[in-house]
């Protein structure tokens, strides 16, 4: 047998770099007890940057919109959980629960796809976030347009 050509090698390498995160997840996601303290507002603008720039790679990759703002944003909320046992400083000292963090941080994913990668995303998804930017910030949604992550298969 032959072995596979360069040009299928990569997207198999690129999955395999796409599924890296969720491999080492867990150990980075330990509980930190004692020490885990609120995630500030530059941690979550650095974790709204990872979050938009893997759908930007995705995308790029032929990943469905929904699959990869899905993973992006489900790796954020695990990141918050993880470190910061869920307080975000912008939001309060309560912690928010899983759903919570997942619907925020897919909000976040979108949104920063939207400012760095605006053609990998979709043109009705893109209409929404422009509008929901025009909203003076008094009137603007608590949470920005999401799209609904694809169940997997």
């Amino acid at each position: 047998m032959s072995s596979p050509s360069r040009s299928r090698l990569y997207p198999l390498q690129l999955q395999a770099l796409l599924a890296l995160p969720l491999l080492v997840l867990p150990l980075v996601l330990a509980p930190s007890g004692a020490w885990a303290a609120p995630a500030t507002e530059a941690e979550m603008n650095l974790y709204t940057r990872i979050a938009a720039v893997n759908v930007c790679i995705a995308r790029g990759a032929g990943v469905p919109f929904d699959r990869a703002v899905g993973i992006a944003g489900e790796t954020i909320a695990q990141v918050i959980l993880g470190q910061h046992e869920g307080v975000i400083a912008q939001v309060g000292a309560k912690p928010l629960g899983l759903e919570d963090l997942r619907k925020g941080s897919i909000n976040s994913a979108v949104l920063g796809a939207a400012e760095i990668c605006p053609k990998e995303v979709p043109a009705d998804v893109m209409a929404k976030v422009q509008d929901a930017l025009k909203q003076p910030p008094a009137a603007k949604p608590t949470a920005a347009p999401t799209a609904k992550p694809t169940p997997n298969k």
